[in-house]
């Protein structure tokens, strides 16, 4: 057994053949064939944005998880007033920067003097899932909807064409208002703040498929084309079998992709329902929310505005940062 020059990875026999290597030696080892996946995973690494943003993402979505434990060591809760720390006369906080302190570090809100760093987890906790909830669901509904049209195509391409048509150009905004603002406190064994998370969700995520079903759609249209999907086919294998061996590994890149992209979208999809009055209800707390009420006194409590303001823009541009690695780690020629 010789080795060429060239290629010091390949090993030829003593005519100059290549040759290959016995399992479990370190030139089998080194040639070791990787999936998609891993080669992603590695790219992505190398990114140190990507993996910067990624530890801030982790970072939102514990302070969600945990809230309830968080809760005690930050003013007692997002709903506790501290009415002490209000001035009668102009319902504002007193001390500097709105109440900041050893015991509220982001101060206090006016008029109830409730701690602003509990109220900005509660409303981490509510917008991400909402935002995860509703990205899922998305993608489910999209998936389904693009495997259908694309796989099968003729009068079912059609008519799921034409639904994705139909929920594109719906005015989501102005239905989600109508819909929130007509309900009643309580239907379906839920409360008040359940209903509107869960009307929040089917809203989000039940009119914005339509968009990753066409992405999907066209993936089909392709892969249903490829030779393996031929030679499965001609080995007699049933459509279903088909779709979920043959089809379905091969979107695991956009659905990840689209995924890290679409919850940031949904995340202000949510705050601005709740700015508008139509999300999370009160006394519980939102960033949009937040925001809606710092209309009242930012010229005489700045920081009200600008610290649910910075939550929405860090939580947002982190997603999308991470997001955007992802992206670049399955494709990396969509980033150039």
């Amino acid at each position: 057994m010789t080795t060429l020059p060239g290629d010091a990875s390949t090993l030829h026999d003593d005519f100059g053949e290549p040759s290959t290597p016995e399992p479990g030696t370190p030139a089998a080892k080194a040639i070791e064939g990787r999936s998609l996946t891993k080669i992603a995973w590695t790219r992505l690494k190398r990114d140190k944005v990507a993996m910067s943003a990624g530890c801030v993402v982790v970072l939102m979505c514990l302070l969600g998880l945990f809230s309830a434990l968080i809760y005690p060591h930050l003013g007692g809760g997002p709903q506790l007033p501290h009415s002490a720390l209000i001035d009668g006369d102009t319902t504002l906080p007193t001390g500097t920067a709105g109440g900041i302190s050893a015991q509220h570090w982001l101060g206090v809100d006016p008029t109830f003097g409730r701690d602003l760093a509990a109220r900005i987890v509660e409303g981490a906790k509510w917008s991400l899932l909402i935002s995860f909830a509703s990205t899922i669901l998305t993608v489910i509904l999209g998936l389904v909807a693009g495997l259908l049209a694309g796989y099968f195509g003729g009068w079912v391409d059609s008519v799921v064409n034409w639904l994705m048509a139909v929920f594109l150009a719906f005015p989501v905004v102005l239905f989600g208002i109508a819909l929130v603002s007509g309900m009643p406190t309580t239907a379906f064994g839920l409360n008040n703040l359940w209903l509107h998370v869960v009307l929040l969700i089917l809203i989000i995520g039940g009119f914005g498929w339509a968009y990753f079903g066409r992405i999907v759609r066209g993936q089909v249209l392709t892969l249903r084309e490829k030779e393996f999907v031929d030679a499965s086919r001609s080995l007699g294998a049933g459509e279903l079998r088909i779709v979920f061996k043959e089809i379905m590994p091969n979107l695991i890149a956009p659905i990840l992709v689209f995924t890290s992209l679409q919850i940031p979208s949904n995340i202000l999809a949510e705050a601005a329902f709740s700015f508008l009055g139509v999300g999370i209800p009160l006394p519980h707390a939102s960033w949009g929310g937040m925001l809606n009420d710092a209309l009242n006194y930012y010229e005489y409590d700045p920081a009200y505005l600008f610290i649910p303001g910075i939550a929405i823009f860090v939580t947002v541009l982190a997603f999308n940062l991470f997001g955007d690695g992802v992206r670049d780690a399955f494709d990396p020629k969509a980033g150039r």
